[in-house]
């Protein structure tokens, strides 16, 4: 991440408004927006599947049930305006005989999150990651997020919820399996 050019970037923003980045509430503005968003931005240079790479034995293939990690909140930058966006989500898998600690499921989240993103991509990136790397029977992710493109900008619906879904696997291919995960989501 290149914070110099990125704080060279955000002075030109400050100029081509019409303020002056000079200007004592804005002279350490720039800084300041190239650390958020190298920050923001952590997650582009990173495998998230990392996260994954320590898991334990438990039990044998086709002993497990389905492992829910519910209300995980998240933001992110819209690809197309970066303005953020942000919700929850809901992140179900069904080990086959291996599990990882539940906060790696959260920090796979965060890592595909803190990219430029689309909300439809992060949900389908972060159920290949865990669907490729844990090898379970199935993956279910669900994201449900406000968007500020649309809140405060263009249509301004604030409070509108957009809501994506990937599975994989058994959740994918098997019906009651699908419906179990499907219930335990709207449990919620």
């Amino acid at each position: 991440m290149d914070r110099e050019r990125l704080r060279q970037a955000f002075r030109s923003i400050i100029e081509a408004i019409g303020e002056d980045p000079l200007r004592e509430g804005l002279r350490d503005t720039p800084q300041r927006m190239a650390e958020l968003y190298a920050e923001l931005f952590s997650g582009i240079d990173r495998d998230p599947g990392e996260e994954l790479s320590v898991s334990y034995q438990e039990g044998g293939e086709g002993d497990q049930d389905i492992v829910l990690l519910r209300d995980v909140s998240f933001y992110s930058l819209c690809e197309h305006h970066f303005l953020p966006f942000f919700g929850s989500a809901h992140i179900a898998y069904l080990p086959r005989g291996r599990v990882v600690g539940v906060s790696k499921l959260a920090r796979v989240l965060e890592t595909v999150a803190r990219r430029p993103q689309l909300q439809e991509r992060l949900t389908n990136q972060v159920a290949d990651v865990l669907y490729e790397r844990l090898r379970p029977e199935g993956v279910a992710v669900l994201v449900e997020a406000e968007h500020l493109c649309i809140s405060m900008r263009g249509v301004k619906r604030p409070g509108s919820v957009v809501v994506t879904s990937a599975m994989r696997g058994e959740f994918s291919s098997n019906a009651a399996r699908r419906a179990e995960v499907l219930a335990l989501l709207r449990k919620g």
